[in-house]
């Protein structure tokens, strides 16, 4: 019996920690490109069309994600913080949601915080660090959807 229970631990010991699985992949080059930007940017807002959405159903991720988006993030910010917010805003004909991959590797999700069915998530102490960002789609596989970056509220 001591035998068995002692092939069971070691067996348990051995197998791999399971990881939870996204389809979401931030080691991949964004599809839209990317930015280097510091507090107090001259270009705010920084705008950025592209195509929504994707394949990937996004509330398979923690928190309260939702929207179809593609697998590669849209668009990556690198961002030197400041005492400002960071705001991230979707706006779209579209119902539109936005998926954040911070610099924390957490994830951070909206739909509709912007109004009018398009999202909006605000860093109050943002990071400094890489923000890799996904525009979904609800209800569709793409929609044509403009990014905008602003420490202004």
């Amino acid at each position: 019996m001591m035998k068995t229970l002692f092939v069971a631990a070691a067996l348990m010991a051995a197998a791999p920690i399971a990881t939870p699985a996204f389809a979401q992949d931030s080691s991949q080059a964004p599809v839209f490109g990317q930015v280097t930007l510091s507090a107090g940017f001259d270009d705010d807002p920084l705008q950025r069309r592209f195509r929504a959405g994707g394949p990937n159903n996004a509330s398979r991720l923690p928190g309260s994600c939702t929207g179809n988006v593609g697998t590669p993030p849209d668009f990556r910010v690198t961002y030197t913080a400041g005492s400002a917010p960071l705001i991230f805003r979707s706006v779209s004909l579209a119902d539109t949601t936005l998926v954040i991959n911070g610099p924390d590797g957490r994830w951070y999700c909206d739909d509709d915080g912007f109004g009018d069915l398009d999202a909006e998530y605000r860093f109050n102490r943002p990071q400094s660090g890489v923000y890799d960002i996904w525009i979904g789609v609800i209800g569709r596989a793409e929609a044509d959807a403009t990014l905008v970056v602003t420490e202004r509220p």
